[in-house]
Protein backbone atom coordinates (compact mmCIF):
# COMPACT_ATOMS: atom_id res chain seq x y z
CA UNK A 1 0.00 0.00 0.00
CA UNK A 2 1.61 3.61 -1.20
CA UNK A 3 1.47 5.87 1.94
CA UNK A 4 2.16 9.81 0.51
CA UNK A 5 3.70 11.85 3.36
CA UNK A 6 3.25 15.38 2.75
CA UNK A 7 4.94 18.48 4.71
CA UNK A 8 2.09 21.70 4.99
CA UNK A 9 4.47 23.98 7.46
CA UNK A 10 6.60 23.66 10.43
CA UNK A 11 5.18 21.36 12.93
CA UNK A 12 2.49 20.63 10.19
CA UNK A 13 2.90 17.01 8.53
CA UNK A 14 -0.01 14.56 6.52
CA UNK A 15 -0.23 11.21 5.48
CA UNK A 16 -2.45 9.84 2.75
CA UNK A 17 -3.35 6.08 2.20
CA UNK A 18 -6.55 4.38 0.70
CA UNK A 19 -9.30 3.91 3.48
CA UNK A 20 -10.02 -0.01 4.32
CA UNK A 21 -13.77 0.48 4.00
CA UNK A 22 -13.89 2.49 0.38
CA UNK A 23 -16.05 0.96 -2.29
CA UNK A 24 -16.10 2.24 -5.75
CA UNK A 25 -20.11 3.21 -5.31
CA UNK A 26 -18.92 5.75 -2.42
CA UNK A 27 -19.53 9.70 -3.04
CA UNK A 28 -15.93 10.14 -1.23
CA UNK A 29 -12.29 9.29 -2.96
CA UNK A 30 -10.33 6.80 -1.71
CA UNK A 31 -7.52 8.36 -0.49
CA UNK A 32 -7.93 9.90 3.27
CA UNK A 33 -6.07 12.59 5.35
CA UNK A 34 -4.47 12.04 8.31
CA UNK A 35 -2.75 15.10 9.97
CA UNK A 36 0.12 15.35 12.71
CA UNK A 37 0.74 18.59 14.57
CA UNK A 38 2.70 20.26 17.22
CA UNK A 39 1.78 22.58 19.19
CA UNK A 40 2.80 24.47 22.45
CA UNK A 41 4.61 21.36 23.59
CA UNK A 42 2.00 19.56 22.45
CA UNK A 43 1.90 16.50 19.21
CA UNK A 44 -1.54 15.89 17.94
CA UNK A 45 -3.03 13.44 15.64
CA UNK A 46 -6.14 14.41 13.88
CA UNK A 47 -8.38 12.05 12.10
CA UNK A 48 -5.41 9.39 12.13
CA UNK A 49 -5.65 6.35 10.28
CA UNK A 50 -2.85 3.97 10.65
CA UNK A 51 -0.78 3.46 7.75
CA UNK A 52 1.20 -0.29 7.40
CA UNK A 53 3.79 -1.13 9.54
CA UNK A 54 6.21 -1.16 6.46
CA UNK A 55 5.68 2.56 6.39
CA UNK A 56 8.54 3.71 7.80
CA UNK A 57 8.59 7.61 7.41
CA UNK A 58 5.18 7.74 9.06
CA UNK A 59 6.23 5.28 12.15
CA UNK A 60 9.08 6.77 12.30
CA UNK A 61 8.29 10.57 12.12
CA UNK A 62 5.67 9.47 15.21
CA UNK A 63 8.28 7.40 17.07
CA UNK A 64 10.60 10.58 16.58
CA UNK A 65 8.01 12.80 18.21
CA UNK A 66 5.45 10.59 19.93
CA UNK A 67 1.85 11.65 20.17
CA UNK A 68 0.34 13.13 23.71
CA UNK A 69 -3.09 13.41 22.33
CA UNK A 70 -5.60 11.95 19.15
CA UNK A 71 -8.68 13.51 18.27
CA UNK A 72 -11.51 12.28 16.20
CA UNK A 73 -13.31 15.08 14.17
CA UNK A 74 -16.23 13.98 13.21
CA UNK A 75 -18.72 10.60 14.83
CA UNK A 76 -17.59 8.33 11.38
CA UNK A 77 -13.93 9.22 11.65
CA UNK A 78 -13.49 6.84 14.78
CA UNK A 79 -10.49 5.30 12.71
CA UNK A 80 -7.52 4.45 14.79
CA UNK A 81 -7.82 6.34 17.46
CA UNK A 82 -7.59 3.67 20.00
CA UNK A 83 -4.39 2.35 18.60
CA UNK A 84 -2.94 5.25 18.61
CA UNK A 85 -4.06 5.86 21.87
CA UNK A 86 -2.54 2.74 23.63
CA UNK A 87 0.51 2.48 21.13
CA UNK A 88 1.54 6.45 22.52
CA UNK A 89 -0.40 6.70 25.60
CA UNK A 90 -1.59 9.65 23.68
CA UNK A 91 -4.95 11.23 25.53
CA UNK A 92 -8.09 10.73 23.45
CA UNK A 93 -10.26 13.14 22.58
CA UNK A 94 -13.61 13.57 20.08
CA UNK A 95 -17.46 13.67 20.18
CA UNK A 96 -20.01 12.62 22.76
CA UNK A 97 -22.13 10.59 20.54
CA UNK A 98 -20.92 8.04 17.98
CA UNK A 99 -22.58 5.71 15.50
CA UNK A 100 -23.38 2.79 17.15
CA UNK A 101 -21.49 0.22 14.94
CA UNK A 102 -18.29 2.18 15.07
CA UNK A 103 -17.85 3.60 18.46
CA UNK A 104 -14.18 3.79 20.20
CA UNK A 105 -13.37 1.11 22.84
CA UNK A 106 -10.90 3.97 24.65
CA UNK A 107 -12.86 6.10 26.68
CA UNK A 108 -12.67 9.63 25.02
CA UNK A 109 -12.40 13.19 26.07
CA UNK A 110 -15.82 15.03 24.56
CA UNK A 111 -15.19 18.27 22.66
CA UNK A 112 -17.56 20.48 21.14
CA UNK A 113 -17.67 23.88 19.31
CA UNK A 114 -15.42 26.37 21.59
CA UNK A 115 -13.43 23.71 23.51
CA UNK A 116 -9.31 23.96 24.30
CA UNK A 117 -7.23 20.71 23.58
CA UNK A 118 -3.81 20.44 25.07
CA UNK A 119 -1.93 22.69 22.82
CA UNK A 120 -3.97 25.73 22.64
CA UNK A 121 -6.14 23.91 19.50
CA UNK A 122 -9.22 24.76 19.11
CA UNK A 123 -12.69 22.96 18.30
CA UNK A 124 -14.96 25.13 16.03
CA UNK A 125 -18.83 24.89 14.81
CA UNK A 126 -19.39 24.50 11.02
CA UNK A 127 -23.01 24.48 11.16
CA UNK A 128 -23.18 21.57 9.51
CA UNK A 129 -25.10 19.33 12.31
CA UNK A 130 -23.01 16.25 11.88
CA UNK A 131 -21.33 16.66 15.11
CA UNK A 132 -17.93 17.91 13.04
CA UNK A 133 -15.36 20.31 14.96
CA UNK A 134 -12.96 21.38 12.88
CA UNK A 135 -9.68 22.66 14.45
CA UNK A 136 -7.87 25.28 14.87
CA UNK A 137 -4.03 25.39 14.77
CA UNK A 138 -2.79 28.94 15.94
CA UNK A 139 0.82 28.26 16.02
CA UNK A 140 0.68 26.97 12.32
CA UNK A 141 -2.31 29.10 11.07
CA UNK A 142 -4.39 26.24 9.87
CA UNK A 143 -8.16 24.82 9.74
CA UNK A 144 -8.06 21.12 9.43
CA UNK A 145 -11.24 20.02 8.77
CA UNK A 146 -13.05 16.18 9.12
CA UNK A 147 -16.00 16.39 6.03
CA UNK A 148 -17.45 20.11 6.08
CA UNK A 149 -15.55 20.84 3.26
CA UNK A 150 -13.74 18.20 0.62
CA UNK A 151 -11.73 18.52 -3.08
CA UNK A 152 -12.82 15.96 -5.18
CA UNK A 153 -11.18 16.77 -8.43
CA UNK A 154 -8.51 18.70 -6.57
CA UNK A 155 -11.42 21.92 -6.07
CA UNK A 156 -12.31 22.85 -2.51
CA UNK A 157 -15.60 22.68 -1.81
CA UNK A 158 -18.38 22.75 0.98
CA UNK A 159 -20.17 19.41 1.20
CA UNK A 160 -24.14 19.51 1.02
CA UNK A 161 -26.31 19.38 3.46
CA UNK A 162 -30.07 20.53 3.14
CA UNK A 163 -29.40 23.52 5.66
CA UNK A 164 -26.45 25.10 3.60
CA UNK A 165 -27.88 28.59 2.87
CA UNK A 166 -29.37 29.09 6.50
CA UNK A 167 -26.56 27.33 8.72
CA UNK A 168 -23.50 25.82 6.75
CA UNK A 169 -22.39 29.36 5.09
CA UNK A 170 -23.03 31.57 8.16
CA UNK A 171 -21.12 29.41 10.32
CA UNK A 172 -18.07 29.31 8.15
CA UNK A 173 -18.26 32.49 6.93
CA UNK A 174 -17.98 33.16 10.38
CA UNK A 175 -14.38 31.52 10.28
CA UNK A 176 -12.98 34.11 8.52
CA UNK A 177 -12.10 36.02 11.47
CA UNK A 178 -8.82 33.03 12.19
CA UNK A 179 -6.04 34.27 10.44
CA UNK A 180 -5.79 31.04 8.66
CA UNK A 181 -3.33 30.46 5.86
CA UNK A 182 -3.93 26.81 5.44
CA UNK A 183 -6.70 24.62 5.10
CA UNK A 184 -6.52 20.65 4.94
CA UNK A 185 -9.71 18.58 4.35
CA UNK A 186 -9.83 14.70 4.46
CA UNK A 187 -11.18 13.70 1.08
CA UNK A 188 -10.11 14.83 -2.08
CA UNK A 189 -6.43 17.03 -2.87
CA UNK A 190 -5.93 17.89 1.02
CA UNK A 191 -3.91 20.86 1.31
CA UNK A 192 -5.67 24.40 0.18
CA UNK A 193 -4.83 28.50 0.63
CA UNK A 194 -7.19 30.67 2.42
CA UNK A 195 -8.55 31.94 -0.81
CA UNK A 196 -9.14 28.45 -1.92
CA UNK A 197 -11.63 28.48 1.20
CA UNK A 198 -12.99 31.87 -0.02
CA UNK A 199 -13.89 30.66 -2.91
CA UNK A 200 -15.66 27.44 -1.96
CA UNK A 201 -18.13 30.00 -0.23
CA UNK A 202 -19.44 31.39 -3.09
CA UNK A 203 -19.54 27.66 -5.31
CA UNK A 204 -22.34 25.43 -5.45
CA UNK A 205 -21.81 22.43 -2.56
CA UNK A 206 -20.58 19.37 -3.25
CA UNK A 207 -23.46 16.62 -3.39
Amino acid sequence: MTVEVRDVAPGLWIWRLEHPDWEPHVEWEPLVTSTCVESNGEVALLDALAPPEDAREVWDRLDARPPTLTVVLKPDHVRDVDLFARAYGARPFGPYLFWPDDIPEERLEGIQPGTELPGGLLALYDGRGRGETPLWLPEQRALVFADALTAPGGELKVWGTPWHSERVLPALRALLEFPFEHVIVSHGEPVHDRAAFERALELPPYG
